[in-house]
């Protein structure tokens, strides 16, 4: 898998990528969702480098494809894991989950494998729907 820098837009960006096709489907209203959130901007990356980033993860996935089958798995916990450690910056991580969220509901459903990812998630960098509550709605 491909190396980036700790909390890098790139490493940001790449946590998206592993939810915009979790559930095997890739919706083009995810990439709206994106682009009405001005989520690129928030990240500190250009549309252009986080489609690449975006490739780039598909393509690290399927280079570990089951030999034998050609089975690609889409979640797996150590991939998980590995993604979630380059996120330390507590900001940061609020703003993927929050980030996160809005993308897996732009399809107009959280499917059971978002779903499962983004509360190990949470439950992993101890955020709370109260923290991106208090951090992004307004009074």
């Amino acid at each position: 898998m491909k190396n980036y820098p700790t909390n890098s837009p790139e490493a940001l960006a790449r946590l998206l990528a592993m939810f915009m096709i979790a559930d095997g489907n890739m919706d083009p209203r995810e990439i709206e969702s994106l682009d009405l959130l001005h989520a690129y901007d928030v990240l500190g990356i250009s549309r252009k480098k986080f489609m690449q980033v975006l490739v780039d993860y598909c393509n690290d996935i399927t280079d570990e494809a089951d030999p034998q089958s050609g089975t690609i798995h889409l979640i797996s916990r150590e991939r998980i894991d590995i993604l979630l450690e380059d996120i330390t910056d507590r900001h940061k991580r609020v703003v993927a989950c929050a980030l996160v969220l809005d993308l897996c509901k732009s399809d107009d459903t959280i499917s059971d494998q978002e779903m499962a990812v983004l509360r190990y998630m949470m439950e992993r960098w101890s955020i709370s729907l109260d923290d991106l509550e208090n951090e992004f709605v307004k009074p």
